[in-house]
């Protein structure tokens, strides 16, 4: 029947070609050439490839840190409108503030490798006991950093500083003590999630505590609409309430969002377990170590920069701002660097997490020497930012440049520590800055400075000197001990 029907239909078509002699047979189509694909675009190679992920972690990271820092700026730009006094008095009480609350936050970024390479093994178990465990120690560590709060204003007079500031600052402090608890739960949080690539939720938190810090402290400060003039007191109010509400703000975020699935486990005592507590310790107390070394030897400076005369010590504080402001660029990088470094080892692939150490290392340089750039070739117009004095423009014009020199080592050092700390290995970076700052900087800066007569420039080429030799260290370190020889942490539970 088939074979019938078949012939039917070939007679048919010979009778209609007969018929209509341009008609044609249909055939079947002939198979089209075969022509290779052409690709879209060439294939990324493992560093470019690293290059995308650093950049895309470390953006949000760059912002919150800026964000950070722009809190103080404004709480230093509302009291300077509201009196001198208050200004200077909430600048020597943050330095005691400050000073104090940066060696918890060192602690806890014993987090990092924790939290960064359990999240790249897939562990929820360890993931959800270090948030616990972070807690408990920033709850814990709030309570003697609250205490030296109390004495801050005998701290600042042993320091040598006016009476009248000295009290203004301790009631600018302890205004402040509600807030600490909530600012270190806070950065556990915020350790947490970025260890886990979530980068944008603390990023919209610091953009909105922004908007409140404006508001509550143009409303306490200055006494607007009904509200009491409080000036410095308003400040440290503002302050605790803006740190209430990050927390708030995170935690709200995280629920919402479901930010915690595949990294947290029900509460238990296994959160007050020793050996877990010990193990954040022993990794966080260098970070802390060599946080303190640095900041401090830039607070010596400050101080020594003051022996100079007013006229030097402006200079130096204008200088120091403006390197202050480029260096959130790499310590977001080294933020991103640890994160993913802690990543890659985690989930066994060391020799990318070498990939990743280089490719971030020679992203802050890229940056670092725009920068520097940007230094030398601006420095007879930066220094009007901040002043109209033209002695003091033209003072840190003289340090602008030696500013731009150390910027790639500055870069270089904080993300070759970035690093260190996504390998798990704390110590070296603490005692590379311990060498670098206190046996060569600061010595070399009192030499050219008040040996030498070299003044001020004197203190930045000491800085410069230390910064390089830290730098230089941690690459090399990178180069010879880098993360193709590291190994994931064992838990030690």
């Amino acid at each position: 029947m088939v074979g019938s029907t078949r012939s039917v239909r070939q007679r048919c078509c010979a009778a209609y070609c007969t018929q209509h002699p341009h008609a044609r047979p249909s055939t079947p189509p002939r198979p089209p050439a075969h022509r290779p694909p052409v690709p879209s675009a060439l294939p990324l190679t493992p560093a470019a490839r690293e290059l995308r992920v650093i950049r895309r972690l470390a953006a949000p990271v760059i912002v919150t840190q800026l964000g950070g820092m722009m809190l103080g700026v404004v709480d230093s730009m509302m009291l300077g409108h509201f009196s001198v006094a208050a200004l200077n008095a909430s600048a020597l009480g943050r330095i005691w503030i400050f000073g104090t609350q940066l060696f918890a936050m060192g602690v806890l970024l014993g987090l990092d490798p924790i939290i960064s390479q359990s999240h790249g093994a897939r562990d929820r178990e360890r993931l959800g006991r270090a948030l616990q465990r972070g807690l408990v120690i920033a709850l814990l560590g709030s309570l003697p950093i609250g205490a030296l709060w109390l004495f801050t204003g005998r701290a600042l007079t042993l320091f040598g500083q006016e009476g009248g500031l000295c009290e203004l600052a301790q009631s600018y402090a302890l205004v402040q003590l509600p807030g600490l608890p909530c600012f270190l739960c806070y950065w556990v949080l915020r350790s947490w999630l970025q260890g886990r690539g979530i980068m944008r939720a603390a990023m919209w938190v610091m953009l909105f505590a922004n908007l409140f810090n404006v508001v509550a402290n143009t409303l306490l400060i200055h006494g607007l609409l009904g509200f009491p003039r409080l000036g410095i007191v308003g400040a440290g109010i503002t302050t605790t309430l803006t740190q209430a509400l990050m927390l708030a703000a995170l935690v709200a975020i995280i629920l919402h969002r479901r930010l915690h699935r595949g990294a947290w486990v029900p509460w238990s005592t296994r959160a007050l377990d020793p050996r877990g507590l010990r193990e954040i310790l022993g990794l966080g107390l260098p970070v802390a170590l060599q946080f303190g070394l640095e900041v401090w030897a830039f607070q010596i400076t400050m101080l020594w920069a003051g022996l100079l005369g007013s006229m030097a010590l402006a200079g130096h504080i204008i200088t120091l701002n403006l390197a202050s402001i480029s260096f959130m660029i790499p310590l977001g990088i080294s933020i991103a660097a640890a994160t993913r470094v802690g990543n890659l080892i985690g989930s066994g692939r060391s020799a990318l997490a070498q990939t990743s150490a280089w490719v971030a290392l020679a992203s802050g340089c890229v940056v670092m020497s725009a920068t520097a750039a940007v230094f030398f070739l601006g420095r007879d117009v930066l220094g009007r930012i901040y002043t109209d004095d033209a002695s003091v423009v033209a003072l840190a014009a003289t340090i602008l440049p030696i500013a731009a020199a150390f910027q790639v080592f500055d870069g270089a050092q904080i993300i070759g520590t970035g690093v260190l700390r996504g390998m798990g290995r704390t110590r070296p970076a603490a005692v590379m800055n311990l060498i670098a700052f206190y046996a060569v900087g600061l010595p070399l800066a009192w030499l050219l400075a008040f040996r030498f007569e070299r003044g001020l420039a004197g203190l930045w080429w000491g800085l410069c000197a230390g910064l390089g030799v830290v730098a230089v260290a941690l690459v090399g370190w990178v180069w010879r001990r880098g993360p193709a020889k590291a190994e994931a942490l064992v838990a030690p539970d």
